[in-house]
């Protein structure tokens, strides 16, 4: 009998051996199989929260995400969804920021000039800065512009302090933001360099 059990452990022992390299049934092998291809836009859950509706049953609880999507190059956009879990609510919100993309024209890590928004409650203050600078900007702006190409950007959130308007007058802040080739002085300078060329 003794000899059976000896010969059974060794017969047992190859099989053991054969789970792969890495041991542990080679799991960490698969795992680097599996091709990671670079994300194109960097995702940011700025904020979730849990929302109410009340039915003839009680109240219905959902959830309300706010995602900022961008490149950080020149594009982003933000979007605001509700779900019946997390998971849901931030893919749906993701899929709203992404049709809203906005192009930002972006000189030398810095906006070309300052301009100022006011969405419902909320006013939001963008100022070109120096390089250097950074990113001088709290909570939800610092967010939406961390996810973009800028660098330096000075900035000041006023009134309301609902995220989501914040949110809103910061992309909208980036929206009124004109190229300086679009400027009202630019076309001028383009039509006397023409003039020059022809004499």
């Amino acid at each position: 009998m003794a000899e059976t059990t000896q010969a059974q452990t060794q017969a047992a022992r190859p099989q053991q051996g054969n789970r792969g390299p890495q041991g542990r049934g080679g799991r960490n092998g698969r795992r680097d199989d599996a091709p990671q291809e670079p994300k194109q836009f960097e995702e940011v859950v700025i904020n979730i929260d849990r929302v109410s509706r009340v039915v003839k049953g009680g109240r219905r609880f959902r959830f309300k995400a706010l995602v900022v999507v961008g490149d950080r190059k020149n594009k982003v956009g933000v979007g605001v969804a509700k779900g019946a879990d997390v998971q849901a609510a931030i893919a749906k919100a993701t899929d709203v920021a992404k049709k809203n993309f906005i192009t930002i024209p972006v000189v030398n890590g810095t906006i070309p000039h300052e301009t100022e928004v006011k969405y419902s409650g909320a006013r939001v203050l963008l100022k070109p800065a120096a390089p250097g600078t950074g990113i001088i900007a709290g909570g939800v702006v610092r967010t939406i512009i961390g996810t973009t190409g800028i660098t330096n950007l000075l900035s000041k959130s006023l009134n309301s302090t609902n995220k989501v308007n914040i949110a809103y007058a910061t992309i909208d802040a980036l929206k009124a933001v004109v190229p300086r080739d679009q400027w009202l002085n630019a076309p001028k300078k383009a039509a006397k360099a023409t003039k020059e060329e022809d004499k």
